[in-house]
């Protein structure tokens, strides 16, 4: 899907409150960026992440707040793949 911020997917099938933009980055790799409706100030924190810094991330998250969750179900390099493959990015 696309709008004014660009190619996004959601994240959690059914819940459209949240979004997962991507892009290409100067590298050719995929950046993301999270938008969530119930709490908007996260897209003016957060800038474009590189996969591998969102990679690193989660692994952080998982060390030191919760080693059974998995940040990277957020981020999806396949759907983000396809997205701008669709799109011609």
């Amino acid at each position: 899907m696309k709008d004014e911020r660009g190619l996004y997917y959601h994240p959690n099938a059914g819940d459209n409150r949240a979004r997962v933009y991507v892009r290409r980055g100067e590298d050719g790799g995929v950046e993301f960026r999270l938008w969530q409706s119930e709490c908007p100030e996260i897209w003016e924190r957060h800038p474009w992440l590189p996969y591998e810094v969102v990679q690193d991330a989660a692994k952080l998250y998982q060390e030191e707040r919760n080693k059974d969750a998995d940040p990277l179900r957020l981020y999806d390099l396949a759907v983000a793949r396809a997205l701008l493959q669709e799109d011609g990015a």
